[in-house]
Formats: structure tokens, sequence, C-alpha cells
């Protein structure tokens, strides 16, 4: 196959008519940095209240957490992405549809993504914090019971903080997955990084160099995060159970 490379490309005008093709895939990075960083954080805040639910002793409240986890964990994320965006806004009153649907660009398509992406991934670490939080030896519970605590604050200041600790590896994967997750918010019209690229392939027809810039995005995303959660991970590992300093140590004690 002969393809005509032109790396200048990247310094051409856009479809816009004022910027570069640069200038508009950083744009689509800061878009998902802003749509995959927010998502982490407050999927993982619904998430240990998920995983809360589903180590509970309460029935209903274990019944309420499987049901959430259950829901969104098995609809594909394009599905849900799709609901989100077209369904919701027909569905609600009249007026708060008419409000979302009359936002203008690009948040008409960046807040549906993000409740999407929050509540898909909140399924997602919600079932992460259940199996950390089962992994710790129950003795710690009760100890804390035994303190005379409640069982909401033996959870907040004993268990959660352990499982946290000990949850950092796959935590690291699932905030990857994240970031990766967040290039579907394309199919709403969403310009983030993958968005930007299919763009510029689309006017300039120089898809290799697009995507290979895309690509080269999400390497350098996803490597800063790797190596800022290893150094957390070397920071706050728990001697004796996973962590970076017993990593090589096999399982959970």
């Amino acid at each position: 196959m002969k393809y005509d490379w032109s790396w200048s490309v990247f310094l051409d005008t856009s479809s816009d008519g004022v910027h570069s093709y640069l200038h508009n895939l950083g744009l689509g990075a800061l878009w998902t940095l802003g749509l995959s960083g927010t998502t982490a954080v407050c999927a993982l805040v619904l998430g240990a209240l998920i995983g809360v639910l589903r180590t509970a002793r309460s029935p209903a409240l274990n019944a309420i957490g499987t049901v959430y986890v259950e829901v969104f964990r098995n609809i594909p994320l394009l599905v849900q992405m799709f609901l989100w965006y077209f369904v919701l806004p027909e569905v609600l009153p009249k007026s708060l549809g008419q409000a979302i649907k009359g936002m203008p660009a690009p948040w008409n398509a960046f807040v549906p993504a993000l409740l999407c992406l929050i509540f898909y991934a909140t399924a997602r670490i919600g079932e992460q914090m259940r199996s950390g939080i089962q992994s710790l030896p129950k003795g710690q519970y009760q100890a804390a019971l035994a303190l005379g605590l409640t069982p909401a604050q033996a959870y907040r200041r004993v268990v959660l903080p352990e499982a946290f600790r000990i949850m950092i590896p796959p935590l690291t994967s699932e905030f990857m997955g994240i970031v990766k997750y967040s290039s579907v918010a394309m199919t709403i019209g969403l310009l983030e990084l993958t968005g930007q690229a299919r763009a510029m392939q689309e006017f300039s027809f120089h898809i290799f160099e697009a995507f290979s810039a895309a690509t080269l995005g999400y390497l350098l995303i996803n490597g800063t995060l790797v190596l800022a959660m290893r150094a957390l991970e070397r920071r706050l590992a728990v001697p004796g159970l996973i962590g970076a300093g017993s990593a090589g140590k096999g399982g959970p004690s």
C-alpha cells in the first residue's frame, strides 16, 4: 500500500477555519481528561457506597447494591450512552428534558456522557470494593465494633481506608479503563481525543497521522496515570497484603 505521509498536516488549518489540527487534538485531550477525571472521582466515592451496600448484613441494602451492579454492569456501554443522550430527556418532565436538550455544545453531549460513565464505572468499582472489603480479615470489623464504634464508623474509619489501600492495583486498571471508555462519548457528538482524531481524518484524509496522534495521546495519559498510581501504591502499601511491597508474595494473606 502506498500512502503519502505528511506530519505537517497537524499545522494545517482545521475545518473550523480558525485553529490547527494540533490545537484541536490538544483540546480533545483536555476534554478526555476532564471527562475521565470527573468520572473517576465520582465513581470512586459512589463505588465505595455500593461496595458497602454489597457487604452489608441487611438483606434490603444488599439487594439494592446487587440490583444496581447487575443493571449497569450488564448493559453495553454504548447502549447506555445512547439511553442517557437520546431517551433520558424524553422521559423526564418536559421542562427538565427541554433544559437538557437546550444546553449549548459541547455541554449537551458532555453531561450525558459524564452521567453514563459515572453510573457504569460505579458498578464496576463497587464490585471491586466488595471484593476488597471481603478480603480483609473479619476480625478488624469485629474489633472496631468491640471498641465501641458503630457499624457506620467501623466502615468509615477502619474497613474502607484499609480496603482502599489494597484496592489500588485494580483501581489503576479501572481508571485506565475509564480513560479508554471516554472515547465512546464520540458517538453522541463530544469531540474528545478520539472525536477530534476522527474529525481530522475526515477533513484532511490523513487517517494514519490522525489516529497515530490519538494513540500517542492515550499512551501519554494512561502512562502518566500508571506511574502516579504506582507511586501511590508504594507509599500506601499494607505490609502482608497486596501492594507494591508485597507484589512478589502472591495473593492476599
